[in-house]
């Protein structure tokens, strides 16, 4: 079975999903050796040091166990990374569900109270966040940190902009979490990745003066990733 990257992805993660996939599966039990590196290349027709490093993966995964001299064998069936993926997507929700609540009403108030300094600051972030991105508009590798960085200027900037002291201390105190959040879902393949156009969207929205369009594109931006991730908890 022959394998492509998909995408951003690696022909390394590629593989990794599909021995992740059989293991699951019960293509090998539980204390068997799994076939040599030389087989595995054979069957998935990809080079040995491709999977040599994606067994490496699951060997850190806790799914296999090298034994020197011997062959590497299977640790568990279960996909311990799956579970806490599953557990980090469920605090992304939370976050987002408080985000919603936080922004929505920040760009509310800052359509009808924004400053020309307001929207140059949302404007700064959004082209700093676009200059790390690929040409697939994803963040670059290594950049995951400052590309969230940027994001959360953003959205802080839309706080700012209702001018309301309040909600810029609780937004100034949340952040933290949110930013979290943010890496941990950027850092997801299965999370939607950040979609310029809605920020902007939010931005345009604000500028125009309109209270119920810069809340409502807000709502759209965020209900996104927070639709995929209730999709993807519902699922496990």
């Amino acid at each position: 079975m022959a394998l492509q990257a998909a995408g951003r992805r690696s022909l390394v993660d590629t593989v990794v999903e599909a021995l992740r996939a059989q293991l699951v599966a019960g293509e090998w039990k539980v204390g068997e050796r799994i076939p040599t590196e030389h087989a595995l290349a054979e069957q998935l027709e990809v080079g040995r040091n491709t999977v040599r490093e994606a067994v490496r993966v699951l060997v850190h995964a806790g799914m296999l166990r090298s034994r020197q001299g011997e062959g590497t064998f299977v640790v568990s069936a279960a996909d311990p990374g799956a579970i806490m993926r599953g557990v980090q997507r469920a605090g992304i929700r939370d976050v987002l569900e408080v985000r919603i609540a936080l922004e929505a009403e920040a760009a509310r108030l800052a359509a009808v109270r924004h400053q020309p300094a307001d929207l140059e600051r949302m404007r700064a972030a959004l082209d700093a966040q676009a200059h790390l991105e690929d040409e697939d508009g994803q963040p670059a590798h290594g950049n995951l940190e400052l590309y969230a960085d940027h994001d959360i200027a953003f959205h802080r900037a839309v706080v700012e902009a209702a001018h309301n002291t309040a909600l810029t201390a609780t937004y100034g105190w949340f952040s933290s979490s949110v930013r979290e959040a943010l890496v941990t879902a950027l850092d997801d393949h299965a999370i939607p990745k950040i979609v310029h156009g809605d920020h902007h969207a939010v931005m345009e929205a604000i500028a125009s003066g309109h209270p119920e369009a810069a809340e409502r594109a807000t709502r759209t931006l965020l209900d996104k990733p927070k639709r995929a991730l209730e999709t993807l908890l519902d699922g496990r």
